[in-house]
């Protein structure tokens, strides 16, 4: 059983990482119903629920009933990403390989789950602070900007980070928004709270090795013949080839690009079992 923050939140189990999915390596937030049952029952809360885009300078409003039609291929953050001495979090660029691009996040937590977006998410476009979200509940109006909108062939994350101990009652209300708003067109849509252990760390040295490499000795070939049908622990495996140093480096490589599997909850060493794709 694994723990968070005292409690219960999920039976330990492996997460492969040829087959997994971004909501296997994340702590999701189950938004409590209380929140969810504070919205006003206007019937055409489609229509007057809105988002407000960005597309250079100029502002386009989508009602939430046209959400799955809005510019996303034009648009810009909402909100500026800004930096100043002696902010608490740390805002910067990461570059993802699935979209060939940068892309701006607000804190450390945020840069992970951009690279978790990376690697497992199937991305083919990310925004960061895509829309704000206006919205009306029992209490008067509202607004949410969420952290990023991840565009996949199938269908799309609308993704909020925030650790548990920091979402309060009014964070509630926001993400019960979000979570209406992204149903309502076929979304989905998820708190991150934190990740599975041994996870991010995996993850963070699988990436060092995630860009196009050069390959002159044909030892990704070699790596791939030496692990055959039968797993091996990672030392055993690179050190089989021409070059065991360099060939370090593609194995890493051929994990992160899944033409091996690992599974993601153990720690990464050499004595790592390694598998085919397909077999465990």
């Amino acid at each position: 059983m694994e723990f968070q923050d005292g409690c219960a939140v999920h039976e330990a189990g492996p997460v492969w990482s040829h087959t997994c999915a971004v909501d296997e390596l994340f702590l999701p937030y189950a938004v409590p119903e209380e929140a969810v049952g504070r919205f006003s029952r206007n019937p055409d809360w489609l229509r007057t629920w809105t988002t407000v885009w960005k597309a250079g300078k100029a502002k386009i409003i989508v009602p939430v009933r046209d959400l799955a039609a809005a510019p996303t291929a034009a648009s810009v953050p909402v909100r500026r990403f800004s930096w100043r001495a002696g902010q608490r979090h740390r805002p910067g660029l990461e570059f993802l390989v699935s979209t060939g691009r940068q892309h701006g996040f607000e804190s450390l937590a945020e840069r992970r789950l951009l690279l978790a977006l990376d690697f497992a998410g199937g991305v083919v476009e990310v925004l960061s602070q895509p829309f704000r979200l206006r919205f009306a509940w029992l209490d008067g109006e509202d607004s949410h900007t969420p952290d990023f909108l991840a565009l996949t062939p199938g269908t799309a994350w609308l993704l909020d980070v925030r650790p548990a101990e920091r979402i309060k009652e009014e964070d509630e209300v926001r993400f019960a928004a979000a979570a209406r708003a992204a149903a309502a067109v076929g979304w989905r849509y998820a708190v991150v709270t934190g990740w599975h252990r041994q996870v991010m760390t995996g993850l963070d040295t699988l990436s060092a090795r995630r860009r196009p490499m050069a390959d002159r000795l044909g030892l990704q070939a070699q790596l791939l013949e030496v692990l055959g049908r039968q797993p091996r622990q990672f030392g055993d495996m690179v050190g089989q080839t021409l070059v065991p140093a360099v060939a370090r480096a593609h194995a890493v490589h051929l994990l992160w690009h899944r033409r091996m599997a690992v599974d993601l909850r153990q720690p990464f060493g050499d004595t790592t079992w390694i598998y085919p794709v397909g077999r465990r």
